[in-house]
């Protein structure tokens, strides 16, 4: 599309969908200016606006690891000997307590005093047919209905997800937009001067709850009107997908927006929120694991009669369901003029144990250029100009303090990391560069590697993973007097569950 044409276009970005557009990371919604969406339109240049939600309180919802263990470090330094435990616990239940009683305020869920939709429509947690499903008035009417657990056995917001989508969808509360959805949204932007791209990253949560929940529970008849709160299945049947995907597809080229972009959706078995293990003294063959269970749980610990876990079948199962996941998503996009962005090709190309040929270079030269430029990062380049990045989950050198593993995925496992965003944001610049889409803007690897602070400037206290992640996740004898349930199992929760009839 020529400038000439691009400039009749009043929003000249626009995204819908989940966690993944929104920009979803370490355990909750921070710095939504971080977001993938938000880097495209930062690369638009000139007047391209894109508007945000902001969620900085508290340091966000419904959790930022992140600055919880930076505020750990900050209060009892650099490590964390047995002795402590006890005042490591009562501040972490203090702080959690605090945003908790934060964010289930109704007088802290602030009207933004905006009545125009955010460009930026995502909400973490929605599936597909939540787009068009569910709106603020939902949102409020089950925040009403479902009152808060302040028991010790709850830490984190128990409805965080209702409380963004009312911040998302209507942020001004106006009584004449409550029924608004993000599709509703979508057309009232179109309306307001035309929306020339539009996202659509929707999708991972049909089947994500099997990874969270390590569980595999399918959909029934009726799922295409049943709200998000009515739902106890962690994955849509690759028929009920299609049929899901299909109305939301139609919805939106009735709108009648030039360019719109769809991605296709890696394989579960890749994020580290699931720690792959073998049998002992068994050969690992096949790209697969023996079983998949929590990240905190290591291999010398795990017993699959007593830890919760995805079985190989299991995950080659999810993994053939997401293959026929994106070629629906391909031949979907076919029919109705969408322009597909191959996002699982290229998590693929740089996820560690899989098998097959690279078929696309996932790191761009300017970003390997970059990553030699930061002193934090250098040494993540080979002499050969190879990046070693991973997939695996974020691992700081304690001698060092520099990142020795991962930095593609962010602390909870599920969401990619800042630059994670960033090589995905590229993802779609290069497939909108080719629809006709212009660009200003190269990105600035320099400011989004600056930007993730896990890699630029890493809490010294990640260097003991091993520690900080027992100690997170206490089992039932070692919590009992101090938090109930733990906080990294009360996260996955917030993404696998179908909430509580």
């Amino acid at each position: 599309m020529s400038r000439e044409s691009s400039e009749a276009y009043k929003h000249r970005l626009v995204a819908i969908g989940d966690s993944i557009a929104q920009g979803f990371k370490n355990g909750g919604i921070y710095r939504t200016d971080l977001s993938f969406p938000a880097m495209i339109a930062r690369s638009m240049g000139g007047e391209t606006r894109f508007d945000i939600p902001s969620f900085s309180a508290q340091a966000g919802i419904p959790i930022n690891l992140e600055i919880l263990i930076r505020g750990l470090g900050e209060q009892f330094g650099d490590d964390i000997s047995r002795h402590q435990y006890p005042a490591v616990a009562w501040h972490l239940y203090k702080t959690l307590r605090r945003i908790k009683a934060y964010w289930e305020s109704e007088r802290n869920h602030l009207s933004r005093k905006r009545g125009t939709p955010y460009h930026n429509q995502a909400v973490w947690g929605f599936a597909a047919n939540d787009v068009w499903l569910m709106t603020e008035q939902i949102c409020r009417h089950y925040l009403k209905e479902n009152k808060p657990d302040y028991s010790v056995f709850s830490v984190l917001p128990d409805h965080a997800m209702y409380i963004t989508g009312r911040l998302v969808l209507n942020p001004g509360f106006k009584p004449d937009l409550q029924n608004c959805s993000q599709i509703e949204n979508v057309k009232r932007l179109h309306r307001d001067g035309g929306v020339e791209n539009l996202i659509v990253s929707v999708g991972h949560n049909n089947i994500v709850g099997a990874l969270s929940a390590l569980s595999i529970k399918y959909s029934e008849p009726g799922f295409m009107e049943r709200p998000h709160y009515d739902r106890n299945y962690t994955v849509y049947r690759p028929e009920h997908f299609e049929e899901e995907m299909r109305t939301l597809y139609k919805k939106i080229s009735e709108i009648g927006i030039p360019n719109v972009f769809v991605p296709t959706y890696p394989y579960l078995t890749i994020p580290p929120a699931t720690r792959g293990v073998n049998i002992p003294n068994r050969k690992h063959e096949g790209g697969y694991f023996d079983y998949y269970t929590r990240f905190w749980i290591w291999d010398e610990d795990f017993n699959p009669d007593k830890h919760p876990h995805l079985t190989k079948k299991q995950a080659i199962e999810l993994d053939m369901v997401t293959d026929q996941y994106n070629q629906t998503v391909r031949d979907l996009a076919e029919e109705f003029g969408f322009h597909v962005v191959p996002v699982h090709k290229y998590v693929h190309a740089v996820a560690r144990r899989r098998l097959g040929i690279q078929s696309v270079r996932p790191y761009p030269d300017r970003f390997v250029t970059a990553l030699k430029k930061h002193p934090m990062t250098r040494h993540l380049v080979t002499k050969d100009g190879r990046a070693l990045l991973s997939t695996d989950f974020l691992r700081i050198d304690e001698k060092s303090g520099k990142l020795k593993k991962g930095g593609i995925f962010s602390l909870d496992g599920l969401h990619p990391s800042t630059i994670g965003y960033g090589l995905i944001a590229n993802i779609y610049k290069m497939h909108m560069e080719k629809a006709g889409v212009q660009f200003e803007n190269e990105f600035d690897w320099d400011w989004i590697i600056r930007e993730e602070g896990l890699i630029s400037n890493p809490p010294p206290l990640l260097s003991e993973l091993r520690l900080l992640l027992r100690f997170l996740s206490m089992g039932r004898r070692e919590r009992i007097t101090i938090f109930g349930q733990n906080i990294l199992q009360q996260l996955l929760e917030l993404f696998t569950r179908r909430d509580r009839p």
